[in-house]
């Protein structure tokens, strides 16, 4: 079972610099961690998954009632660094070892970041006592604060927390997987490719239209060397006409310009790699372009819903996605009195969207952008397997 813990939080920014604000690039790992673990089925829960300040007392609170007071409970804090260093650290209880941090290095130096080092710190005051309350206050469970490289770096840290953010977040759940002793797939409908018997490097490049360079630079290798069953990360080239550019101007943030756009907050971060959704003046922000939405307003055909006790044309409309007027047009209702057991019409409206893949989509985040289910989209279009390639048009 595992907590994620977003560090800081509200008026609790954290550190601060050179455009990242520490408490929202935390909270951008920790949300993907959080849908990563439910991808792969293992218990999770978040302490926080929007910008709350939680006072030390209230974090460990949810951290404790998440599972309770459990030796089999790991507890994730994500956390972004300040000093001037530079490369990734993990800091674990003195209850526990170091195996779990050592794991999370490994994986996250996969991925092309330095490593510092796993270490426990104690309390001057009582040196048999953790430093940090994340560990001295969660009874029995295995917690460890991630620290994912300095945002004051002299060295290449900040590049890196802006544009691999996702990368380190993926490689903690990788890690956690591994130490857990649980089934690892990477991130539902990513570019991916499990090695079969008899491929080589040179085979793969030639049959994805790239280069054994290529491969090795995306996927951290230094050798040719492969492993049956090993899973490559497919090198992929954002397509420029899959978007526009649109400049920040004085007033703007990321939810004007999203609802201006009609596109989520979290695809404009993610689109654009953003560490915070602190905007400056004059900057550049790439906007997805969004495809076309082909509706069949005249219904074909209608769902028959039975009125149950409680219920209200205003429930049964939200349900339905109808307002109550709407659903007492349809049925000539002279009133919105309802009663147990009465036959309602529900208008069985069909919409479909074509959408063409752009690099960094998966299926999740394609089925969460329209408000559908994965099965639904390969259901619709046949697909055999989550993976996507870039241009592939699918029909939502």
């Amino acid at each position: 079972m595992v907590v994620v813990d977003a560090g800081h939080g509200g008026v609790d920014s954290g550190a601060v610099g050179n455009g990242i604000i520490e408490k929202d690039l935390n909270l951008l790992i920790s949300n993907y961690m959080y849908n990563r673990f439910q991808e792969l089925k293992i218990p999770v829960v978040a302490t926080r998954t929007t910008d709350e300040e939680l006072s030390p007392a209230a974090r460990v609170s949810r951290i404790m009632d998440a599972y309770g007071n459990n030796k089999d409970v790991i507890v994730i804090s994500n956390h972004i660094n300040a000093g001037g260093g530079d490369g990734a650290e993990v800091i674990y209880a003195l209850r526990n070892n170091s195996i779990l941090s050592n794991l999370i290095l490994e994986e996250i130096s996969k991925e092309g970041q330095n490593i510092r080092k796993a270490y426990q710190r104690r309390l001057p005051s009582d040196t048999s006592k953790d430093y940090y309350f994340i560990h001295r206050d969660t009874g029995l469970t295995e917690p460890v604060i991630v620290e994912y490289g300095f945002l004051d770096s002299p060295g290449d840290d900040v590049n890196q927390l802006k544009n691999n953010w996702r990368n380190y977040a993926e490689a903690v759940v990788r890690a956690v997987s591994i130490y857990l002793k649980r089934p690892y797939v990477p991130e539902m409908g990513a570019n991916v490719y499990k090695v079969q018997k008899g491929d080589s490097l040179y085979s793969i490049a030639i049959k994805f239209n790239t280069s054994v360079d290529e491969l090795k630079r995306v996927n951290n290798l230094t050798t040719n060397a492969l492993n049956v069953g090993q899973i490559l990360k497919l090198p992929t080239e954002i397509e420029t006409e899959n978007y526009i550019t649109y400049t920040v101007k004085a007033g703007d943030n990321l939810y004007s310009i999203a609802r201006t756009y009609n596109i989520a907050v979290t695809n404009l971060i993610e689109f654009n790699n953003l560490p915070s959704t602190s905007l400056s003046i004059g900057q550049q922000i790439l906007i997805p372009v969004q495809e076309e939405i082909i509706e069949i307003t005249e219904p074909t055909e209608y769902i028959e819903h039975v009125v149950k006790s409680g219920e209200s044309l205003y429930s049964i409309g939200k349900k339905y996605g109808y307002t109550a007027s709407e659903l007492m047009q349809y049925n000539n209702l002279k009133s919105n009195l309802l009663s147990i057991g009465q036959i309602l019409r529900i208008p069985n409206v069909v919409s479909e969207v074509t959408y063409t893949v752009k690099a960094g989509d998966n299926l999740y985040s394609i089925a969460r952008t329209y408000n559908t289910s994965v099965d639904e989209i390969r259901s619709k279009n046949n697909l055999k397997s989550n993976l996507l390639s870039i241009g592939q048009v699918l029909i939502i």
